[in-house]
């Protein structure tokens, strides 16, 4: 009696959550969004699939040939401009510019996406600056360009979609990547609260592993070894040759077990844009959704216990009894 009670229940609460994911926001043709790094991967894609459906797309490309390609690919509802999150005057004409563009309508939408991974290594090998590098993009250009368009945003009564990760609830390497992502969140959280009063809406994405230009293993091993090469010979003496080199098969590795299906993500982040009732969170990819979230749950003993499996072995880091 109590079972079938409860899975009728259940099954209500499934279908009256899946009628509300449905219903989308009236008047798509007269809503801008803005899209952060739209030269390639799930910016340009979000982009020119949100152009498709009607919308007013604002492109923020870093490069001239981005911006081109974007243009060339588009109608006249997508417009492009050149942005570096990491320059506050970049940022200041960005906002001017989107303010002129949308006038007494305000941004509906602003797409936080711009990001960068490299360097990545282990935290032993890396400086300060290395971390900052990151950090200045993933984070503190994430913010800025939010606050310089967040009166926009408010005036509109929009969204704000920022780009996370599953890292960002499982650290899973060293650099500043896995860092950015956990204050990405914090400074979501905060946000969508400080925001409800006024009806504005923030999201957070939590993409599993994807192939985009960002995660390119050429790029990344590149990096990898750059910061191998500059290390003092004691660190080098301790972690021996063959850390380098394992450590760079398994980014190759996980490069070509990653997701090439980016429709996954960009679906969910045009969902949290354009749906009546968004999700506060939305994970895209199955990895991230049934193994890494429930993995995040997991007691800290565990979760080190499985994340070694992936780690090479230091030359000077082999465990020995006394």
């Amino acid at each position: 009696m109590w079972l079938y009670l409860a899975a009728v229940l259940a099954g209500l609460f499934l279908l009256r959550r899946w009628h509300r994911e449905r219903q989308t926001v009236p008047g798509l043709s007269e809503k801008f969004v803005l899209i952060t790094g739209c030269d390639s991967g799930f910016g340009n894609l979000l982009a020119r699939q949100l152009e498709a459906r009607g919308l007013r797309v604002l492109a923020a490309c870093l490069t001239q040939t981005g911006a081109e390609r974007l243009r060339a690919a588009t109608s006249p509802r997508l417009q492009t401009v050149l942005l570096d999150v990491t320059s506050s005057q970049s940022i200041a004409a960005t906002a001017a510019w989107v303010r002129e563009c949308v006038g007494d309508r305000g941004l509906w939408g602003l797409v936080n996406n711009a990001g960068t991974a490299v360097p990545t290594a282990p935290n032993e090998w890396l400086t300060k600056d290395d971390f900052v590098k990151v950090l200045d993009v993933n984070l503190f250009g994430l913010i800025e360009v939010t606050l310089s368009l967040l009166p926009l945003v408010r005036q509109a009564r929009g969204r704000v979609v920022n780009m996370s990760s599953v890292v960002g609830r499982l650290a899973a390497y060293g650099g500043g990547y896995c860092i950015s992502k956990h204050a990405v969140e914090a400074f979501s959280d905060t946000l969508r609260r400080e925001m409800r009063p006024f009806g504005v809406k923030v999201s957070i994405i939590e993409p599993g592993a994807f192939r985009t230009g960002m995660t390119d293993p050429v790029a990344v091993v590149k990096g990898f070894k750059h910061v191998w090469e500059r290390l003092p010979a004691e660190i080098q003496a301790a972690y021996g040759p063959h850390y380098l080199e394992s450590y760079a098969k398994n980014t190759v590795l996980l490069h070509r077990l990653s997701s090439s299906c980016l429709s996954r993500v960009t679906g969910v982040m045009a969902h949290a844009l354009l749906a009546r009732f968004p999700r506060s969170r939305y994970s895209a990819g199955w990895d991230a959704r049934f193994v890494l979230v429930p993995l995040s749950y997991c007691p800290a003993w565990l979760t080190d216990a499985i994340g070694s499996l992936f780690l090479p072995i230091p030359a000077k880091g082999t465990p020995t009894r006394p």
